[in-house]
C-alpha cells in the first residue's frame, strides 16, 4: 500500500492520490532511512570523538567523507539522465548499509573515514535518485507541499521516534561511550538493509526526457555543459552551496558542543533532536502549502533566519532548556531545505533535472568538505563558539544577499511535460 491509497476521501488522501507511484515509495524509503539516521545523529560524532579524534580529525573525517561523495554527482546525474534512477538508488542505499556496519565494527577513528566515505557516497547517490524522482514526478503547484509531507513524516514522526529510542538504548547500555552507542549503527543497517527490500520490490524503472526526443548520447561533459546554459544557474550553485554548509560545519560539531561545552547527556541530546521533529510535524506541511501559493523565496526567508538564531541559542544556552530550544529551531533548517530543493528542482528542464543535480551537489558538497575541515580547526584553535559563529556570518553576508536577487520559481516552466518512459 502506498501513500496514496487511503480509504479517506479528504483533501490530504486526494492530494496523496494524485501523485505518482515512485514519489511514494520514495517518501516510505526516505522515512525510514531519517529513522536509522535521527537514531544515530545525536551520538555519531561523540562516538567519533571517543574513539579518539580531536575535533580537527573529526573534521578531517567528515570533509573526506564529503569530498568523495560529492564527487561522485556530475557522473552519478549523467547516469540518471541516461538509464534512469531505480538502479543508482539501489547502490547508494548499498553503500550506506556498508557504512553502518562499518561504524558498528569500528575500534579506532580512522576506521570511521571508511564508514564516513560510504556514507557520503551512499547519501549521494541515493539522494540524487531520489531527488531526480521527486524532480519529475511532481506538479510545480504540488511540489513544496509534496516535499514537505516528506519531511513530516521523516523528519517528523520517524525524526521522534528515532532520538529517544537512541536516547533509550543508549542510556539502558551504560551511558554515553562507544560500547553503548555501537547497538545504534547494527539497528540503521537492519533498517537500511529493509529500504532496500523496499525500492527493490515496488519502485519502477522509468527515465525522463523531454516528449518526442530521447537526446543525443554524447560525451559526459558536453552534457553536464548543455546544462550550465540555463539562467541564474551559476549564481544558484553559490547560494545551495551555503545553504549546504550546516550539514557538515553545523550538525557535526553541534551534539559534541551541547555534550563537552554544555554538559548535555543523552536524555538532553536525544530531547535536542526530538524537539526539532515536532516543529516539523507541526510546521511542515503548512510551510509547503504557502510556498506552493505565494513562492519559495518567502518562506526561505522566513526559515533561515530561525535556524541562524538556533546556532546563537546553542552557544549562549545556560541550561538544558535552551539546549531544546536550539534543537527545536535546527529544524528550520530541515524545512527549509525542501523549499530550497523546489527551487533547484524548478530551474531546469526534466531532461536535465539527475545532470543538473548532480552539477549543485558536487559544488555544495565540495564547499561543505572545505569548510568542515576549517571547522575543526578553529574549534581546537580559536575556540568551539566560533564554528557556528563562522556559519552564521557566511549566511548573513552570501546568502541572504544572492537569494533576493532569484527570481520567483513557482510558475517557472520549461518546454513539455516530461514523459516517463519505461524499459
Amino acid at each position: 500500500m502506498t501513500l496514496g491509497s487511503l480509504g479517506m476521501r479528504t483533501p490530504a488522501a486526494a492530494f496523496l492520490r494524485r501523485q505518482q507511484r515512485d514519489w511514494n515509495v520514495t517518501v516510505v524509503r526516505t522515512s525510514l532511512d531519517r529513522l536509522a539516521y535521527q537514531m544515530v545523529f545525536p551520538y555519531l560524532s561523540i562516538y567519533i570523538v571517543a574513539l579518539g579524534a580531536t575535533a580537527t580529525q573529526l573534521g578531517l573525517v567528515n570533509s573526506l567523507g564529503m569530498a568523495v561523495g560529492g564527487l561522485a554527482g556530475p557522473l552519478t546525474g549523467w547516469l540518471i539522465d541516461r538509464h534512469g534512477p531505480r538502479s543508482f538508488y539501489l547502490v547508494g542505499i548499498g553503500f550506506l548499509a556498508v557504512s553502518y556496519l562499518t561504524y558498528a565494527l569500528a575500534n579506532s577513528w580512522p576506521v570511521t573515514i571508511v564508514a564516513m566515505i560510504a556514507y557520503w557516497i551512499g547519501y549521494s547517490i541515493s539522494g540524487h535518485s531520489c531527488a531526480t524522482i521527486c524532480g519529475n514526478c511532481l506538479a510545480n503547484a504540488d511540489r513544496a507541499t509534496a516535499m514537505m509531507v516528506c519531511e513530516t513524516v521523516g523528519a517528523g514522526l520517524l525524526g521522534i521516534v528515532g532520538p529517544m529510542l537512541g536516547a533509550v538504548i543508549v542510556l539502558s547500555s551504560g551511558g554515553i561511550d562507544p560500547d553503548a552507542i555501537r547497538p545504534l549503527f547494527v539497528i540503521g543497517l537492519g533498517i537500511t538493509a529493509l529500504t532496500f527490500v523496499i525500492v527493490y520490490t515496488q519502485l519502477s524503472r522509468q527515465r525522463w526526457g523531454i516528449a518526442g526526443r530521447a537526446g543525443p548520447r554524447t560525451a559526459v561533459l558536453s552534457d553536464l555543459r548543455e546544462v550550465m546554459h540555463g539562467r541564474y544557474l551559476k549564481r544558484w550553485l553559490v547560494i545551495a552551496a551555503v545553504g549546504q554548509l550546516p550539514v557538515g560545519m553545523v550538525f557535526a560539531f553541534s551534539q559534541v558542543y551541547a555534550h563537552e561545552v554544555k554538559g548535555a547527556d543523552a536524555l538532553v541530546l536525544g530531547a535536542m533532536t526530538a524537539a526539532g521533529a515536532v516543529v516539523a510535524i507541526v510546521l511542515a506541511v503548512p510551510l509547503g502549502r504557502l510556498a506552493d501559493r505565494t513562492g519559495r523565496k518567502r518562506v526561505l526567508f522566513l526559515t533561515i533566519p530561525l535556524f541562524l538564531l538556533s546556532n546563537l541559542l546553542l552557544i549562549w544556552a545556560p541550561g538544558p532548556a535552551v539546549l531544546v530550544v536550539a534543537g527545536a529551531l535546527q529544524a528550520f533548517f530541515y524545512l527549509g531545505g525542501p523549499i530550497q530543493a523546489a527551487m533547484e528542482r524548478e530551474l531546469v528542464p526534466a531532461a536535465h533535472m539527475g545532470r543538473w543535480i548532480g552539477i549543485a551537489r558536487v559544488v555544495r558538497m565540495l564547499l561543505s568538505a572545505v569548510l568542515v575541515l576549517v571547522a575543526g580547526f578553529i574549534w581546537d584553535s580559536v575556540g568551539p563558539q566560533y564554528v557556528f559563529l563562522a556559519f552564521v556570518a557566511i549566511d548573513l553576508v552570501v546568502r541572504m544577499p544572492l537569494l533576493a536577487t532569484m527570481p520567483e520559481t513557482l510558475g517557472m516552466r520549461f518546454g513539455p511535460a516530461p514523459v516517463p518512459v519505461t524499459r
